[in-house]
């Protein structure tokens, strides 16, 4: 009777002692199982903290086209070929179009021929449009004219053999255009340091002494009876220069032999827009680097390397003096000729930002931005009719023009696609 009892006493004891080692292995389970999500969300939060500068889980998703050759424009034409990006691909306000208001546009004249990287000059109601690509194989050596009054393209004016085609420097006195260094031909070939000016009254071109060394896109602009010439890139397309020269000139002539050395851009790099208000000189956007010529290629074939582009804003006063101002809304470069003044205010159109950052595919702008120069402000107005790049803008009697330059491949494609010599118009109003 013993021997039952004891044994009824040991498998009850044994059943308790279990329970608590059931008891005490969940309660284990369940403290690291909770440690270890604390952990995780620790990890998450200081990743968001990091990656939060370019993620933006309500940006809108951009579709992108399978292309297996990012630099050919005619590849992947076909939507069946595009991917669209799960939520790991959303794009924050720097690549993705930032809210604006959409405008009405009317589309006017065609340009007689399209063009990348052209540059324009306006001149009362008559509008100048130089040079740049038509494709990377072929260049334009003339200007066409577009008179605003008349709403027509009317004139057609040849450019000097030794002047560059693309990435120059431009600016006027109301009468003469200044045209300074550039590229020389097709592709990524190398620049000049010729400079010349162009008397719109009689079509007479006369020579200006040579920049002290070559740029490609320099900021431009004629201030207080000086030409002054800054940044853009060096001989190699690719490394920004910081020089900043100046000459003096009167009636499309040079006053002096050489350029003087002048105080030193902040930070370097072309494709900038370049504005004189008053005694102040305002440089905006742009960026750094650029493509080059691919090493041995016998066409100076262009080979893509990092660019990075920016939004700054750097103000010139009359004691040579720089000041950094608030930046654009968005990083912004190829605006040397987007830009118009309209009741103390500069309007840049269009533009490229900054490359996607998975695809590293380049990026057009497609709003117009406003810059008060009595607040000293940014603010987003519009939208244009697509994305694109190096603008041509003009304003004439309340509206607003541009022309020419490469545009998007749709709505929902911000890489450039077709060179474009369209020109619209909006009537503009300013809040």
């Amino acid at each position: 009777m013993v021997m039952p009892t004891r044994f009824h006493y040991h498998h009850g004891h044994s059943s308790s002692i279990s329970k608590i080692v059931i008891f005490f292995c969940l309660s284990s389970f369940l403290g690291l199982a909770l440690l270890a999500n604390l952990f995780r969300a620790s990890l998450s939060t200081n990743y968001l903290s990091i990656a939060s500068n370019w993620v933006d889980t309500n940006a809108p998703v951009i579709l992108i086209p399978n292309n297996k050759d990012p630099d050919n424009p005619d590849n992947g034409k076909d939507v069946k070929n595009t991917k669209r990006r799960g939520p790991q691909r959303f794009l924050s306000s720097t690549f993705a179009d930032l809210p604006a208001p959409e405008w009405h546009w009317e589309q006017m004249p065609s340009a007689p021929v399209p063009r990348l990287d052209g540059y324009s000059i306006q001149i009362k109601n008559m509008f100048y449009v130089f040079a740049g690509y038509a494709n990377l194989d072929h260049v334009h050596s003339h200007i066409d004219v577009f008179d605003f009054s008349l709403n027509k393209w009317v004139d057609v004016i040849r450019m000097p053999e030794e002047m560059a085609h693309s990435h120059l420097g431009v600016a006027t006195d109301g009468r003469y255009i200044y045209i300074v260094s550039g590229q020389y031909g097709t592709q990524c070939r190398g620049p000049t340091a010729a400079s010349f000016s162009l008397d719109t009254a009689t079509k007479k071109w006369k020579t200006l002494p040579p920049l002290p060394a070559p740029r490609y896109a320099p900021a431009t602009q004629l201030w207080n009876g000086r030409l002054h010439v800054m940044g853009g890139s060096k001989e190699n397309r690719h490394a920004p220069g910081i020089d900043h020269w100046s000459l003096a000139v009167k009636d499309g002539e040079a006053l002096e032999q050489q350029w003087q050395d002048e105080i030193p851009i902040p930070r370097g790099g072309p494709h900038r827009a370049c504005v004189a208000v008053g005694d102040r000189l305002f440089v905006i956007g742009g960026q750094e680097g650029d493509f080059m010529a691919k090493p041995g290629s016998p066409i100076f074939k262009c080979s893509r390397r990092h660019e990075v582009v920016y939004g700054d804003v750097y103000m010139l006063d009359k004691n040579m003096s720089w000041t950094i101002l608030s930046a654009m809304p968005k990083p912004n470069s190829h605006i040397e000729c987007a830009w118009v003044i309209v009741n103390n205010s500069i309007i840049i159109t269009g533009g490229t930002t900054e490359k996607h950052p998975v695809t590293k595919r380049m990026m057009l702008v497609g709003e117009v931005f406003q810059f008060d120069l009595d607040a000293m402000k940014w603010t987003v107005i519009g939208k244009l009719p697509y994305r694109i790049k190096t603008t041509l803008t003009g304003f004439w009697d309340g509206w607003l023009y541009f022309t020419s330059g490469q545009r998007d491949r749709g709505p929902d494609n911000p890489q450039p696609k077709q060179v474009v010599g369209e020109m619209w118009r909006t009537k503009l109003h300013l809040p």
